[in-house]
């Protein structure tokens, strides 16, 4: 069996068809597995079988198509539970909500994307949840450009040159927007987002970086628009890249030094 970069074709093709039940809905066929990889549906089909087996998949026999089995829960479970990133977090989360009133986030970094980690929600009556354990792209969101900006530069132009949907209508899908968009966040030291990745919500985040100087996660707090202004953003944004700060000091990490004043060229607050 052929080696490659990251182990052998076949581990990749299982786990890429497992991290596969992380992005989309509830449950998939081989059909739509198939086209998704780019692999042919006998080879999904034994692999799905395979997962089946030792129940990280499970087959639905109403709808005729899979979902993640009991077995992908106690993984999830245990990792949630030994999550360094999550423990040194969830202190910061809480201060921050409790002095914001917003929704606050830990997200960390994973192969292809990022996923929310844990999440302390806002006191006010109209306000946002994020959905945990569910894989969502970099380029859209403040806490994703923020990883986005940060990871090492082979993978960060993989992943610009990569196809860009576009979730919201404000989703940056244009390559060189994008690598400005990230240039300026390196410099500020955080990111912002208004409806990028859901339509009507706002948010602002730092990034979190682990011993090996690596960026691991990052922290957020967001809400409804309509209160995440740039007013809001301005105000918020020193006290969530401390918070990050320190919850990157728990983990043995150093934070990068901004270099400006956290405005683009243009004087907008991004």
């Amino acid at each position: 069996m052929a080696e490659t970069a990251g182990g052998t074709g076949a581990t990749e093709r299982v786990a890429d068809v497992l991290l596969l039940f992380t992005d989309g809905p509830r449950t998939l066929g081989v059909t739509r597995v198939s086209r998704e990889l780019g692999l042919s549906k006998a080879v999904v089909h034994r692999i799905l079988q395979s997962l089946t087996s030792r129940g990280l998949i499970a087959y639905d026999t109403a709808c005729r198509e899979y979902r993640l089995g009991p077995a992908a829960a106690a993984l999830a479970g245990r990792a949630l539970r030994d999550s360094d990133l999550r423990a040194a977090a969830l202190p910061q989360l809480t201060e921050l909500r409790d002095r914001l009133h917003e929704t606050v986030t830990v997200s960390a970094r994973i192969h292809g994307g990022r996923v929310y980690l844990d999440q302390v929600v806002g006191t006010h009556e109209i306000t946002m949840s994020v959905e945990l354990g569910r894989r969502f792209p970099l380029h859209a969101g403040s806490s994703g450009k923020c990883i986005l900006a940060h990871a090492p530069a082979d993978e960060l132009d993989q992943l610009v040159t990569a196809a860009l949907p576009a979730l919201t209508s404000a989703t940056i899908t244009d390559p060189d927007a994008l690598r400005v968009e990230l240039d300026g966040i390196r410099d500020r030291g955080y990111a912002a987002s208004a409806g990028e990745r859901q339509a009507d919500a706002g948010s602002v985040a730092a990034p979190v970086f682990g011993a090996s100087g690596d960026v691991v996660g990052a922290i957020s707090v967001c809400g409804p628009r309509f209160r995440v202004t740039d007013e809001f953003v301005a105000a918020t944004a020193p006290e969530v890249v401390a918070a990050a700060a320190r919850v990157t000091a728990r983990l043995g990490g150093r934070v990068p030094v901004p270099t400006t004043s956290g405005l683009t060229t243009t004087g907008r607050i991004l």
